[in-house]
């Protein structure tokens, strides 16, 4: 099992449709840490496609978080990207693309694998630039509670927890996450909305919304077993998830994605 990595699975989808390319330099958002696993594919113009729409994507959130944090007094430290192939090596452990995209709090970082998107396009029908936006913006929500201290507190309550208490502890982190990914649409519209740029297009939400019932706990299970164990979730419902991204997408506010202070998140 990878310790302490967050976001795995298909956690991170809630679909969320949003614009893209408004004059960001994607060479500007890559780090050097950037990279594609030298067991994957050669560089393809599709590959480059796809590394140039990740990195747009992280731009958004880099503004949205920097922004943020500064009105609170802080300072938002971006995470390092890692685009793979097949398999690649984390502080958290070794990850297979199987697993999806990833965040590992252990060195800050975001793992997305370069076949991911085709995966969520012909196995999960969620085709789109919008909806890949969202995966990512999900994760990058997990390295904001690395930020906040959040993450930790989470893991030191999961040592001390039997495995279905902590897989509640589970289903709470990611709901925020969603939640904070709310909060960073909410963000980035107004921010758009500010320079006369269009972001989100009548509809688009309730589609989010819509998507949001393929990817829960229950309708995961529910298709590979015939069968739910509530105990088992890790992630959350599809209820839970559509009305936590809701949440902050309504609120555009961080306090308002506080999973853990409600008796049924």
């Amino acid at each position: 099992m990878r310790t302490g990595l967050v976001g795995g699975g298909l956690g991170g989808l809630i679909l969320l449709l949003i614009s893209l390319y408004f004059g960001v330099d994607p060479s500007a958002v890559f780090s050097p840490d950037t990279a594609v696993d030298a067991n994957g594919p050669a560089s393809t113009p599709a590959d480059q496609e796809t590394k140039d729409f990740v990195a747009t994507v992280v731009g958004y959130t880099e503004d949205t978080w920097s922004d943020l944090f500064q009105r609170s007094g802080q300072t938002y430290r971006a995470p390092k990207l890692v685009l793979f192939a097949g398999a690649v090596e984390s502080a958290c452990g070794f990850a297979q693309a199987a697993m999806g995209p990833f965040y590992c709090p252990g060195d800050e970082r975001v793992y997305l694998d370069m076949t991911f998107f085709q995966e969520l396009r012909d196995r999960f029908h969620a085709p789109g630039d919008f909806a890949q936006a969202y995966v990512i913006a999900h994760e990058v929500g997990h390295h904001v509670q690395k930020l906040l201290g959040i993450t930790d507190q989470v893991q030191r309550i999961q040592g001390q927890a039997s495995k279905s208490e902590g897989n509640r502890e589970s289903v709470r982190l990611e709901l925020q996450a969603d939640c904070l990914a709310g909060v960073w649409a909410n963000h980035t519209e107004r921010m758009q909305q500010s320079q006369m740029k269009g972001f989100l297009e009548s509809g688009d939400v309730d589609e989010a919304l819509r998507a949001a019932t393929m990817i829960g706990d229950d309708r995961l299970q529910m298709q590979s077993r015939g069968y739910v164990v509530p105990e088992s979730f890790t992630h959350g419902t599809a209820e839970q998830r559509s009305r936590w991204f809701k949440k902050g997408l309504d609120a555009g506010t961080v306090s308002g994605c506080n999973t853990f202070e409600t008796a049924t998140p």
